[in-house]
């Protein structure tokens, strides 16, 4: 493993990656980014705006091209978008580039942190929130784990507390 390879966090959305993916990079000293801002600002557009417009796979293909461009850098915390797992070639790339950090998080958690968002376009229209995000829960997990390197579970603890758990279990696979 290279010396300081980027680290990618995956999960569901509402886990935290982004929240607790800066604070990793701060603690470690790499850059940040996430994967879903740097679609938008490369396109100028929401990323809901890109789901109405391509659907979902026309944003898989975005984000798998934005994830193999971001992941060119070294030394770069990279959150990725909940769903982008479920291609592949963007699997293949995070397991190929990096350290693979599963944030694993329970349905209440995810409701209660994606309650007031207006950024969720799998939620969007959605009438049972719940049963959604079990559903995305059930075809993703295997997924998440197939190329998880460490899995934390994310739930009531305050992001730098997550943070640290992350780098102590990154400096334990010698990643530090």
């Amino acid at each position: 493993m290279a010396a300081n390879p980027n680290i990618f966090l995956v999960g569901p959305m509402g886990a935290g990656k982004t929240t607790i993916g800066r604070r990793i990079a701060e603690m470690k000293g790499m850059q940040f980014a996430d994967s879903d801002q740097e679609v938008e600002k490369k396109t100028g557009v929401d990323i809901s705006f890109i789901f109405d417009m391509e659907g979902e796979q026309g944003f898989r293909k975005r984000e798998c091209d934005m994830i193999a461009q971001l992941s060119e850098q070294a030394n770069t915390v990279i959150a990725t978008g909940g769903g982008a797992v479920s291609d592949a070639a963007t699997r293949d790339l995070l397991s190929a580039r990096g350290v693979v950090v599963y944030l694993q998080t329970s349905i209440e958690q995810q409701l209660a942190r994606t309650r007031k968002a207006d950024n969720r376009p799998m939620l969007e229209g959605v009438d049972d929130v719940e049963a959604t995000l079990r559903e995305l829960s059930e075809q993703r997990d295997p997924l998440y784990r197939s190329i998880a390197d460490i899995v934390v579970t994310s739930g009531q603890q305050a992001a730098k507390h997550m943070a640290s758990e992350v780098v102590e279990q990154l400096e334990a696979i010698g990643h530090g």
